[in-house]
């Protein structure tokens, strides 16, 4: 089974309706492209509010069952064919989650995901907005192939990347907002590449990663954060066959023959020869005693 994949690099305003519209836009190109699974970054419909704390930001979050948002790409994913994996604030209730829904090429959703690891950090102040998922990780099977998603911060957990693994996954993709650390003052870029190059290679299946640009700024808090792009596409060996620049919008596509990789995961013996048996100590916080 051959797939044709894509991931959207794009730049966030306060202008929502003009963030979906560029989404849509660049959704269409990677269609045009013959993409059948296009990935969209974290919460593209709105600026990473998440670098301040502030009350008036959960008026953002809406409903799955009650998505205008959602409505709109389930639309367009049946009128092109595509699969699309759709980043979203959610709010169930009085509980507000960083959650994904796949949508299928019928237009259809598939299963909602919210995200397992929060961060807590200067500038990435996800802890106060959201409560760490309860869904567990998901397998999304679609139209073209059992897809693996993590959101963000997932992305710097082995443990994610091997359970999607073992629960059936093909191919790996990570919506993702990630730029400078303006307390540490360090470029993590290759760090968060390589992170994620790992997880392709160590697990035989291709990584997509879609990732924000552009400068966003909280005056009222003297805040502001630079998202570095660079989003990649990992071939099954950790190498990257696609990248963006740091500053350019656009997409980028490639295409992967998901048969002929699971027949290489299968033979590389890297699941036939796990033991878990002996990896107790990863079910632990606490090793003082």
């Amino acid at each position: 089974m051959k797939v044709r994949v894509s991931a959207v690099q794009m730049k966030m305003s306060w202008d929502i309706e003009d963030n979906l519209q560029k989404a849509e836009a660049l959704v269409r190109e990677a269609a045009s492209q013959g993409a059948n699974i296009i990935l969209l970054p974290e919460f593209f419909q709105s600026p990473y509010f998440m670098q301040i704390q502030n009350y008036d930001y959960f008026e953002l979050a809406q409903d799955v069952n009650d998505s205008s948002y959602i409505r709109r790409f389930q639309k367009l994913a049946k009128e092109l064919d595509v699969v699309l994996p759709f980043s979203f604030f959610e709010r169930a209730g009085n509980v507000f989650f960083n959650s994904l829904v796949m949508i299928d090429a019928d237009g259809s959703i598939v299963d909602l995901y919210r995200k397992t690891h929060i961060p807590d950090g200067h500038c990435y102040q996800e802890k106060f907005y959201f409560s760490p998922g309860d869904t567990g990780f998901k397998v999304f099977p679609t139209k073209f192939g059992k897809i693996g998603v993590g959101i963000c911060w997932d992305q710097w957990f082995p443990e994610t990347a091997r359970s999607l693994a073992l629960m059936g996954a093909e191919i790996l993709f990570y919506p993702t907002a990630i730029g400078n650390e303006p307390i540490l003052n360090h470029d993590s870029m290759a760090h968060w590449q390589n992170t994620m190059r790992g997880h392709a290679a160590a697990n035989i299946m291709p990584v997509i990663a879609a990732n924000r640009i552009g400068q966003e700024d909280e005056p009222s808090e003297n805040s502001s954060m630079t998202f570095y792009g660079s989003s990649f596409i990992s071939s099954e060996e950790g190498i990257k066959v696609k990248e963006m620049d740091r500053v350019s919008e656009g997409v980028i596509t490639h295409e992967f023959d998901l048969t002929a990789i699971g027949k290489k995961r299968i033979s590389w013996g890297v699941f036939r020869d796990r033991r878990p048996e002996f990896y107790e100590a990863i079910n632990h916080m606490d090793f003082s005693e």
